[in-house]
């Protein structure tokens, strides 16, 4: 079954999205990867990028250390607080009042997708810093303006929004960064703790550099898949829809498993 007759049997139910190509960033396969989503927490990624950028120029290290707190400036004015309820990654929450190197924030927030490691990595990064990286590699309308679970922002209107083609900029940036910071980076990628989309059909050991997000209704993953008898391939599907959320997982799954059996001749995707 091909990606096209994938998305078909799932018309009606909601919004996909789907950018396919290799690491030369020229996408074999798309369908509606324009179209921004919510971003969820795919926009961990950005932030990662733009943390190391500040640490490249020695604005910040990865050894500095940060106070664990849960009170944030909005995007809106005001203050706000991560919902731990909402936080599936308990680490951080262990350190309240406790300082702990950046550079275990960073870990926390891509590889258990921690909202409140990403708040503090935000918080020394800055909002506009990383919608600066997500500008310049993602083309159209895909923005970060606020942090997690921030209240304000969100009654405010003030949204982060991603879209595959946005996502997959970053991730064919990252893919292609040299030196010790795209080592970096890749490396957190590969260290994602939540495996249940891209990687959950592919080979076991497979390599798999990807960010997934998930909220009511939201279901996204994007990577880079290191086949070892081919070239590497990026792929993002981003989903809003009414599907089952293990439905939606499944659906990233299947198209990632039919873009693997494709991984040496990718063009041939349908």
């Amino acid at each position: 079954m091909g990606i096209a007759e994938l998305l078909r049997d799932v018309d009606g139910s909601g919004a996909f999205g789907v950018w396919l190509g290799r690491l030369d960033g020229v996408p074999v396969f798309e369908h509606l990867a324009e179209r921004t989503h919510y971003s969820a927490s795919t926009m961990k990624l950005p932030v990662a990028m733009a943390m190391m950028r500040k640490v490249e120029a020695g604005e910040l290290s990865l050894d500095q250390p940060v106070t664990v707190h849960n009170d944030f400036a909005s995007a809106a004015g005001g203050r706000f607080g991560v919902d731990p309820a909402e936080d599936e990654a308990p680490a951080t929450w262990t350190k309240l009042g406790e300082q702990v190197p950046l550079g275990w924030l960073a870990t926390e927030m891509i590889t258990r997708s921690s909202n409140l490691a990403t708040d503090l990595v935000l918080e020394q990064v800055g909002i506009d810093a990383a919608h600066a990286v997500l500008a310049e590699y993602g083309p159209g309308d895909s923005a970060i303006r606020r942090g997690i679970d921030d209240g304000p922002g969100v009654r405010a209107g003030i949204s982060n929004l991603m879209s595959p083609a946005g996502l997959a900029g970053v991730l064919v940036a990252v893919g292609n960064q040299q030196g010790a910071s795209g080592n970096y980076l890749r490396d957190l990628l590969a260290g994602n703790q939540w495996n249940g989309e891209i990687p959950a059909l592919l080979p076991a050991g497979i390599r798999v550099e990807h960010k997934n997000g998930w909220d009511t209704r939201i279901r996204h993953d994007g990577g880079i898949v290191r086949p070892p008898d081919a070239d590497p391939f990026v792929l993002v599907v981003c989903t809003t829809s009414d599907l089952a959320d293990a439905d939606a997982q499944k659906l990233i799954a299947n198209i990632a498993l039919e873009a693997w059996n494709h991984r040496r001749d990718l063009g041939g995707v349908r």
